[in-house]
């Protein structure tokens, strides 16, 4: 089935799925701080499945390095609002966990051997062509994910696939490739124009702000933040005798292995285990010191180090952030978690829970939104009155394939506006695209191309799965509950 899947892969998995794999050689970008609504364990609920803020901004940041590369290194901030990437990526996580509720549902589930065959044919993991797992740790360490972590998001990626596997029809019709290529095959001379939110001048007045805020101001939320104490225990030498050595190596043989799968000798073992061993001696010293935190009884050269953190603004791991804001006043003390080389105990002083912020608080983000929201409707308002009367030079006859020949926007605008314009049945109109921007077309010819490999059944399998993915969404909405709490997304 694993075979099969990769193989069949872009067509079984739902088109807002941007796979995890694409963390890799990646960096890692972040929006900062947003507005939380109660619930601080998670960003969203979808049937039995939580999302947490951690998921949420991986999703983010693999979002805009996938636009950071259409647009050629070239993608801010600033474009990833106006694209709704936010949004975009909440929707992503909201998506998966609508078929992570149909596959519990179903009983399925994704094995070990599954997983690993799965991360054993990735390049990214491989020296000499071959999986190395130095090489798997340092890459995901490079990529701020823990081994753990990726793994548990692979292992959703794969159930995600093999429950789509259920459903998906790998039969094409003949009659199936011939209705496609006849839509495909519709090609326009169109004349068109951009309009863009820059082309509006506004100012607002302070009393236009409050108004606005007013109206939102449940929107502005500050985000929860948890102010901590915590001590580590650094690296501990532990000097294991060779008896030592040689019970460990007995005892854990079969998973001291090289990247062949071939089990070590003792000698080829052995910085392994007295690596281990010194890790399970730092480990030891660490429960200890837990024990002396809770019960008060730090020696007097330990001291405690504080921090403040927020789920969008920690220094530690999303899984360790994720373990702290889990922390509450009857259970304040976390037990000695791995970080780096290091073991670090956590004990939470103060939680202070997500508010509304004051004007004076909100008064940038407001200004921002109430300009956005005042751009957007004066621009459908300009479009409104203007396409039907504008002027602008024909184009050559182009199809939906086209979009690199739309000047002024770029190629995934062009992909969108082209998608909408040949779905819409408008001869003049106007669309808008995500990104805010809008373009007023008037379709001046049409004609159909002979081109017999516009719709080949890789195609036709490409659409029937967008399809079903489309309705299936749908359909789950409507039997597992979605609960965001996230607000101002």
């Amino acid at each position: 089935m694993i075979t099969w899947m990769q193989r069949h892969r872009k067509y079984l998995v739902i088109t807002i799925w941007i796979s995890t794999i694409a963390f890799i050689g990646a960096g890692f970008v972040g929006w900062g701080q947003y507005s939380y609504g109660d619930k601080a364990g998670a960003v969203a609920k979808v049937g039995d499945v939580s999302i947490t803020s951690a998921e949420l901004q991986r999703s983010y940041s693999n979002l805009f390095n996938q636009y950071n590369q259409l647009f050629q290194g070239k993608f801010d901030e600033k474009q990833a609002k106006q694209f709704g990437l936010q949004q975009q990526a909440l929707r992503q996580l909201v998506n998966q966990a609508l078929i992570l509720n149909l596959a519990e549902s179903y009983g399925l589930i994704v094995t070990d051997e599954e997983l690993w065959n799965l991360i054993k044919s990735q390049p990214s993991f491989a020296k000499d062509g071959t999986f190395d797992k130095t090489v798997y740790a340092e890459v995901l360490k490079q990529n701020h994910l823990t081994i753990k972590e990726y793994e548990a998001l692979m292992k959703k990626e794969l159930l995600i696939q093999k429950t789509l596997y259920l459903l998906a029809s790998s039969e094409v019709k003949s009659i199936e490739e011939k209705t496609l290529a006849s839509a495909l095959g519709v090609s326009d001379k169109i004349s068109y124009k951009l309009l863009t939110p820059d082309m509006i001048s506004l100012n607002a007045g302070e009393s236009e702000l409050k108004s606005f805020w007013e109206k939102h101001k449940n929107e502005f939320k500050t985000s929860p933040s948890y102010e901590i104490s915590y001590v580590t225990q650094s690296p501990v030498t532990a000097e294991p005798s060779a008896k030592e050595i040689s019970d460990y190596y007995e005892m854990n043989r079969q998973m001291l292995k090289d990247a062949s799968g071939k089990i070590l000798t003792l000698d080829e073992a052995q910085p392994m285990i007295i690596s281990a061993l010194n890790d399970k001696a730092t480990e030891k010293e660490a429960l200890r010191l837990y024990i002396d935190y809770k019960k008060g009884a730090l020696n007097s050269g330990t001291v405690p180090q504080k921090a403040t953190i927020t789920p969008a603004a920690s220094t530690f791991s999303p899984e360790l952030t994720k373990e702290i804001m889990d922390l509450n006043d009857q259970k304040p003390f976390l037990k000695p978690r791995k970080a780096g080389n290091e073991y670090i105990i956590v004990k939470l002083d103060k939680m202070n829970p997500s508010r509304t912020m004051t004007y004076e608080e909100a008064k940038t983000n407001v200004s921002a939104l109430y300009m956005n929201e005042a751009k957007k409707t004066k621009l459908q308002e300009l479009a409104t009155n203007s396409y039907k009367t504008f002027s602008a030079a024909p184009t050559d006859f182009i199809t939906r394939n086209d979009s690199a020949k739309i000047g002024g926007l770029s190629v995934p605008e062009g992909t969108e506006f082209l998608n909408k314009l040949f779905a819409s049945k408008q001869k003049q109109g106007f669309i808008t695209l995500e990104s805010g921007n809008v373009i007023m077309y008037n379709v001046l010819e049409q004609k159909l191309l002979q081109d017999k490999t516009l719709a080949d059944g890789n195609a036709v399998l490409k659409l029937k799965g967008n399809l079903l993915d489309q309705g299936l969404i749908k359909a789950l909405e409507s039997k597992y509950p979605v609960e965001i709490y996230v607000e101002g997304i």
